[in-house]
């Protein structure tokens, strides 16, 4: 079973071990391998409490057999570009072994509804055009509206940039296949 829940600051070390692991399962072959190599889930710990600490909005998935575990994540707030919309979720990841389980979606929808409580109307997520699993954002009724690039690790990305609006669309939506 899954509950889905803001984030509190004792969650922060799960969330930066899920980021590490979610990157290295997504993005070899993307992102240089030495890069992904150090990834530091206590770097990442650090990042997600001071986001947490500022009431940013960080949901968790968490797994309630055999004791509550960090499953998955999204971060959400202003958006960080001009224009696609109110908000912006900025992550969501899952470990592998949840994944297609129906966690990203919940996760998803609990943010949406975070931010349609602030009084955001629309809400877009960037995902990297090479991503395995944009496919998931189409899915759940996002529709392409815009693309650009990202630089990580030194290295560009080509990145198209998904949009609800009205943000309710995410909330109702259901992900196809």
């Amino acid at each position: 079973m899954i509950i889905v829940r803001r984030a509190e600051l004792t969650d922060a070390t799960a969330i930066g071990a899920v980021h590490v692991a979610a990157w290295r399962s997504a993005y070899p072959g993307i992102l240089p391998d030495d890069y992904l190599a150090r990834l530091s889930p206590t770097r990442m710990a650090l990042h997600y409490r001071a986001a947490i600490a500022s009431g940013a909005t960080v949901m968790v998935a968490a797994s309630k057999g055999g004791g509550p575990r960090i499953v998955g994540f999204t971060t959400a707030g202003p958006p960080r570009t001009r224009g696609l919309g109110d908000a912006e979720i900025e992550t969501l990841y899952v470990l592998d072994d949840w994944r297609d389980r129906g966690v990203g979606r919940a996760m998803m929808r609990a943010s949406a509804t975070q931010l349609l409580a602030r009084g955001c109307a629309s809400l877009f997520v960037w995902v990297l055009r090479d991503n395995p699993s944009r496919w998931f954002y189409r899915h759940l009724g996002g529709r392409p509206a815009a693309e650009g690039q990202t630089r990580v690790a030194g290295v560009t990305l080509p990145q198209v940039a998904y949009r609800w609006e009205p943000i309710e669309r995410l909330i109702a939506a259901e992900a196809e296949g």
